[in-house]
């Protein structure tokens, strides 16, 4: 029974702290609405609080793209080096 909790790999890992990161940031960004909510500065002619949170759906594509990858990469790692 101990032979085989030795061979497991550590359920929390650096790699899967920046996934984590990369997942909760978006959810922060947009749950303070204190820090985006208001007019200035506008961006060709679009007030910051709507382009703001445009901006937002693109980081957080890019955001989810690199935890989906990493999260690959770990899964990969952990099944010995297998194709996924």
């Amino acid at each position: 029974m101990a032979e085989d909790t030795a061979a497991k790999p550590p359920a929390v890992t650096p790699g899967r702290v920046v996934i984590g990161i990369c997942l909760v940031a978006p959810f922060v960004a947009m749950l303070w609405v204190s820090s985006y909510a208001r007019i200035e500065p506008k961006f060709i002619g679009i007030p910051f609080f709507y382009w703001y949170q445009m901006l937002w759906v693109v980081i957080s594509t890019a955001l989810t793209m690199i935890a989906y990858k990493l999260w690959q990469r770990d899964q990969r790692a952990r099944k010995g080096g297998a194709s996924a």
